[in-house]
């Protein structure tokens, strides 16, 4: 497809593409408001993992037979336009394939952390992080000793970088950050917290999982020393995550898991391991997930990130605004001008689930709860918050669709 002759995006082309947009439920047309949690998989990227299996379906690097060749070479391939696509310049040797985020999270924090933390050293998270990186690194620092602190985040949904400087000290082993917030749609100044990281010989660690989907993203300017991402939120698979990881540092760590494929030479008393990346995916890998994710990519990069971000940012402004118009719902983060595609908000004498509920009646979808962000919904006083979050595929009619829903929760509750 192409959609780059014009500055914005054209939706109802982009829309062709995804036929599940096209479902009904009891008359409604849904509307599909949860892409923070997973986007919708376009026909040419489905067409590429029904092609796999119906044409190239094999093993990787442990056959000399066609298929094993062709399905090897796509697959390292893959790496490559993945390293490509977030500005690796050190090609498939810095891009390591996962499961998602939350293993590309464990890899470091069990290959790296276990090794190189101990007591009286620290790690510094922020008060907005996910699960993935947050209950990780808690738990590895109990096993090692290590103290864990949380950089604040201000009462408009900011990180307070004046604290940052403070908190991240000679004692920060790693910082790690998100670099988009999943709940507040905060994007978070992340080259400032690596030159801070740096400063004191830290290791910088990007959770991008809902940067990399929505905005031009350069893992080399940011400076990050890990960056992690998945591809279910940005027209993916499921079951497959990036971790882009500096080569020196990638060098240096010991595998994650063990297995066949991951190794050079086994004996039965030693074992070493294979070139990166091969030597941090054990096993039978993600091939299928992996050569599909490239074409997402290409996907991506045809309808344009910049105009991907305008889309979304405009999106999410409408969506503010018309939100807020009503004294009764309170939206959690930054101003509509300032935040990502999507809101989190509540609605007065109306439970977030409840409002889920209601609005999946009208087929509209969206996400209710913390958002795996416990920590970070207790700071604001809620338990739950509904959120609303948008891609190229959306429109300003289904955020109108969203409201109307919202008003009728309303009044089932008045």
């Amino acid at each position: 497809m192409e959609t780059q002759q014009s500055d914005a995006l054209d939706v109802e082309q982009i829309r062709e593409d995804f036929p599940i947009l096209q479902r009904e439920f009891e008359g409604n047309q849904v509307v599909y408001l949860d892409n923070a949690a997973t986007s919708q998989t376009p026909d040419p990227v489905v067409d590429v993992i029904a092609d796999y299996y119906r044409k190239t379906n094999a093993n990787v690097h442990r056959g000399l037979h066609h298929l094993s060749q062709e399905a090897s070479i796509a697959y390292e391939d893959a790496h490559d336009r993945l390293a490509e696509f977030v500005g690796a310049s050190g090609g498939r040797e810095e891009m390591v394939f996962t499961k998602n985020t939350t293993e590309s999270e464990n890899l470091v924090a069990f290959a790296w952390g276990l090794n190189e933390l101990g007591p009286g050293d620290e790690v510094v998270l922020t008060e907005m992080e996910h699960h993935a990186s947050l209950v990780t690194w808690q738990q590895v620092a109990k096993k090692t000793g290590a103290d864990v602190k949380y950089i604040p985040v201000t009462e408009e949904g900011y990180l307070d970088m004046d604290a940052a400087a403070e908190m991240i000290t000679d004692d920060t082993q790693l910082v790690n950050a998100v670099h988009v917030s999943n709940t507040l749609g905060t994007v978070n100044p992340v080259s400032d917290l690596a030159d801070l990281a740096h400063d004191h010989d830290a290791l910088f660690f990007v959770d991008g999982a809902q940067a990399v989907p929505n905005r031009p993203v350069d893992v080399e300017e940011i400076d990050a020393d890990f960056y992690a991402f998945s591809g279910h939120k940005m027209l993916g698979p499921t079951g497959i995550g990036c971790l882009y990881g500096k080569k020196h540092l990638l060098e240096e760590m010991e595998p994650y898991l063990y297995g066949g494929m991951m190794i050079e030479r086994v004996t039965f008393e030693e074992s070493t391991w294979a070139e990166l990346p091969w030597k941090f995916e054990a096993g039978t890998p993600v091939i299928a997930q992996g050569i599909a994710l490239a074409a997402a990519v290409d996907y991506l990069e045809d309808v344009g990130m910049e105009r991907i971000q305008r889309h979304e940012e405009q999106l999410s402004e409408y969506a503010y605004d018309r939100l807020t118009e009503h004294d009764d719902v309170t939206v959690y983060g930054p101003p509509g001008d300032d935040r990502v595609g999507l809101v989190s908000f509540t609605v007065d004498d109306v439970h977030a689930h409840d409002l889920s509920s209601i609005l999946n009646d009208h087929a509209v979808a969206i996400r209710a709860g913390d958002h795996c962000t416990q920590p970070l919904h207790d700071k604001l006083g809620v338990a739950a918050t509904a959120r609303a979050s948008f891609y190229i595929y959306n429109t300003r009619e289904e955020i109108d669709k969203l409201v109307a829903a919202i008003d009728d929760a309303r009044q089932l509750f008045a």
